[in-house]
């Protein structure tokens, strides 16, 4: 069984949290998840830009 990431560098921006982790091959990846409830917003990036980006520009379709 794989073990779960250790997410470092988290920070919030708006209800989305952009956060670093090495995936199991030992690369460094960037994921953004919307925090809102049924959202289900969830990326995987390989710069921090682009995931800082993707939750600067996020809407939420459920409201």
């Amino acid at each position: 069984m794989p073990a779960r990431p250790r997410f470092r560098r988290a920070v919030r921006i708006g209800p989305v949290q952009v956060a670093t982790y090495y995936d199991g091959r030992g690369r460094e990846k960037h994921t953004a998840v919307c925090t809102a409830p049924r959202c289900g917003f969830a990326t995987e990036y390989d710069s921090r830009a682009a995931a800082e980006l993707a939750a600067r520009t996020h809407r939420c379709r459920v409201r």
